[in-house]
């Protein structure tokens, strides 16, 4: 069942299955609609310089500003990919992508003109072979993962970067979208340090704003993309909105996490105790803000035997893992009004 199959199964589900509980919901923009930045360019806002939102945005995350030419600013995770696939496709590259994260990752691929390669990363990451090939070779991985809703543990840092080391000619590109958190986690770090790592991130998530503004760190071996970063930004009001993000809106990341926290402990709270203590990933070892919880149980047999509508791991991309992914942001998990004494 892949995405579009699983939308429309869902929503039969929930007309025809009385007293089904709605673990399935995907729009966090519409969940935490009342937390979205309300602003309002004029037509005379002031000029915002995309170098000024390279430097806010590396002061924020606890980086060197005086990296700042490093940092390539651009309309999101999804823009930055499509620049960096294009570059990657002239240059014959090759390119590794996780199967069962995000389909569009193929399909920003494809119509980049690549065949890539794909890896594993449920139930759990399955790192390629470290042995290298002739030619430029790139890994993109998520870091918190998703679906798992984890980061990445010590080990599968040390098999990406021996996987880095069996090839000068290597590269990975970091997604950390779903990292609301500062600076950003450790393991991500780590890779970062190794000079061959190009770290993505946007105000997607934290700021509930998509193909918006987003930044490209990257590596001081991973020179080349500027020019195409250049040619393509984003436009003068979404710099505005940019400046807005990380000035008076500051904050709105961490009402995000606390929100998602929220939902997610009341999830945990309706869930029958045989599927709670069934979860890939502890609920304290989740990434902060996570709202994805992946179980060993298939749609099916969540639904039949719980009455619980979930995701099956085959929206995501997975073929070989028969589990399904818990969501918190449906209605049912919303903070419920106090009553009147």
């Amino acid at each position: 069942m892949n995405f579009a199959a699983f939308r429309l199964w869902r929503e039969a589900c929930l007309h025809t299955i009385p007293g089904v509980v709605d673990c399935a919901e995907t729009n966090l923009y519409g969940t935490l609609a009342s937390l979205q930045p309300r602003l309002a360019p004029s037509e005379t806002h002031e000029r915002v310089y995309r170098c000024d939102l390279a430097r806010a945005w590396l002061q924020r995350y606890g980086f060197d500003i005086q990296h700042s030419r490093r940092a390539l600013v651009c309309r999101g995770v999804r823009h930055a990919l499509q620049l960096i696939f294009r570059r990657l496709a002239v240059d014959g590259a090759s390119l590794w992508l996780p199967a069962d994260v995000y389909p569009v990752y193929w399909a920003l691929a494809s119509a980049a003109g690549i065949q890539a390669q794909a890896f594993l990363t449920l139930p759990t990451p399955s790192i390629p072979a470290a042995k290298g090939i002739h030619g430029p070779e790139y890994l993109l991985i998520a870091n918190p993962l998703k679906p798992l809703g984890r980061f990445l543990h010590n080990e599968e840092c040390s098999a990406l970067m021996a996987w880095l080391d069996a090839s000068p000619s290597r590269r990975l590109l970091i997604d950390c979208v779903y990292d609301l958190d500062t600076p950003f986690h450790p393991t991500t770090m780590k890779l970062l340090q190794t000079g061959r790592a190009i770290l993505l991130h946007s105000a997607t998530k934290g700021w509930l704003s998509p193909e918006t503004f987003g930044v490209a760190l990257v590596g001081e071996d991973c020179a080349g993309f500027g020019a195409d970063f250049r040619e393509d930004p984003p436009s003068a009001t979404q710099l505005w909105f940019a400046q807005q993000f990380l000035s008076a809106e500051a904050g709105c990341p961490a009402q995000v996490v606390d929100a998602l926290h929220a939902r997610a402990c009341r999830l945990t709270e309706r869930l029958p105790e045989a599927i709670r203590d069934s979860r890939l990933i502890e609920f304290a070892d989740c990434a902060p803000g996570c709202y994805f919880f992946p179980v060993p149980f298939s749609a099916e047999q969540l639904l039949n035997e719980h009455r619980l509508l979930a995701i099956p791991a085959s929206a995501f991309g997975s073929q070989d893992w028969n589990g399904s992914i818990l969501t918190s942001l449906s209605s049912a998990f919303a903070q419920q009004p106090q009553g009147r004494t």
